[in-house]
């Protein structure tokens, strides 16, 4: 009967050491996803351009090839766009591939409602979680030798982001598709992006 006892209670007290040491493992921060794993994430697989690198002004043929990570269902448009901004420079934001990526993003959202088109390629796209889809991009960009009337420098960025379309018919009956950038927050979204010196 005591051995019965010894038993019952060894097990009981093996039972209980493995409860409090997977405790601690289950909340531990490794086991949680980056937001990397968590947010549709664009990569960049191949550029014509580098980051940091010089655009003389005039007209400059770009290609850009991307990688989309969808973590959920996203119907719009991939945009591969160069643009320029008389008020956000290279050295204000955090825009190249080896940024922090939340951090990028929000800074490309900023960099995007201060800037203008200098010249981009659009796709319409559909995805869900898991599917990762490769687009190719090429485009001819024309690069200001200023931006405004002032004079002020423009600041260069090549970036590739998600966002909703719609068509709007010209005077001269040709179609226009004007992009409103999807904001990164509520659709959990990480654009990806390179800064360019002019």
């Amino acid at each position: 009967m005591d051995g019965r006892r010894y038993r019952i209670a060894w097990g009981a007290a093996r039972l209980l050491l493995a409860a409090a040491l997977a405790a601690p493992l289950a909340g531990c921060p490794l086991d949680k996803p980056t937001i990397e794993e968590r947010w549709t994430r664009i990569d960049f697989t191949a550029t014509s351009l580098t980051n940091g690198q010089t655009l003389p002004p005039g007209q400059v043929p770009i290609t850009v090839g991307a990688n989309i990570t969808y973590r959920s269902i996203v119907t719009g448009f991939a945009v591969a766009e160069l643009r320029g901004s008389s008020s956000v420079t290279a050295g204000s934001v955090g825009i190249r591939p080896n940024a922090d990526r939340q951090h990028m993003a929000e800074d490309i959202q900023r960099m995007l409602a201060s800037s203008v088109t200098l010249g981009r390629a659009t796709r319409a796209v559909t995805g869900w979680d898991h599917l990762i889809q490769h687009i190719d991009f090429a485009f001819t960009g024309s690069v200001p030798a200023v931006l405004d009337s002032t004079g002020a420098p423009a600041g260069l960025f090549l970036v590739c982001y998600l966002g909703s379309g719609a068509k709007l018919r010209r005077a001269d009956g040709t179609d226009s598709l004007i992009v409103t950038p999807f904001n990164v927050d509520r659709y959990e979204l990480l654009p990806i992006g390179l800064s360019l010196t002019p």
